[in-house]
């Protein structure tokens, strides 16, 4: 009698753990509260988080984990993460475009990197690096199918020459991944359907920001 009971009350506080979870799903959200704020708040707190983990490891490790081109990807993730420039495909290859290209300019054009922020102290090497690696970042996404704007600043950061090492250009895009593996989580625990790395065919339910829900 008291196991068919202890087992009764294991039931019941599991359907009500489910029904928690359900309910702090953004769907479930969406239909019940507000839209603007919901999103809004979903976009502060995963903003938040993501950068905040990012930026702890930085202050232990000492390296570049967190870079102002992360914070627009970060905002893409949370604010349309069914977009197409949000997908792990297009971030990750975004950057790791931006990287390359942004180096190569660095190197061809002998810049001696960006001292200060001052405009009226670029040379004209830099100002050459500056052009032809967003130019040739843009190009390359074009011909190899990506998108993801967020990589025209990163191709900037290098080419500038704020950040060159190899080593930091590494630690950069581990950065991205370690940002787009968040993203995955989180969104697919708020029950979207978060492509693993490409955004499929529009099928089903899809979120619109700032929270309606349409079908296509």
């Amino acid at each position: 009698m008291n196991e068919a009971w202890f087992v009764q009350e294991e039931r019941d506080a599991v359907q009500k753990v489910a029904e928690l979870v359900r309910r702090a799903r953004l769907r479930w959200l969406l239909k019940h509260l507000p839209p603007r704020m919901v999103w809004a708040a979903y976009v502060f707190l995963n903003s938040f988080f993501t950068i905040m983990l990012l930026s702890l490891l930085a202050v232990v490790t000492g390296s570049p984990f967190v870079f102002p081109s992360l914070g627009p990807t970060a905002y893409l993730f949370f604010f349309a993460p069914m977009g197409r420039s949000s997908s792990p495909r297009h971030a990750i290859l975004g950057h790791g475009i931006g990287l390359i290209c942004g180096y190569a300019a660095y190197v061809a054009m002998g810049s001696h990197g960006f001292v200060t922020a001052a405009l009226s102290e670029v040379t004209w090497r830099e100002a050459m690096a500056a052009a032809l690696s967003l130019a040739a970042t843009g190009a390359v996404m074009v011909m190899l199918k990506v998108s993801h704007p967020p990589a025209g600043a990163t191709t900037l950061i290098v080419s500038l020459g704020i950040l060159t090492r190899v080593e930091y250009l590494v630690i950069i895009e581990l950065a991205v991944i370690l940002l787009t593996a968040q993203a995955w989580v989180i969104n697919r625990a708020a029950g979207l359907d978060y492509p693993r790395w490409e955004k499929r065919p529009n099928r089903g339910p899809v979120l619109n920001p700032p929270g309606g829900i349409s079908f296509k």
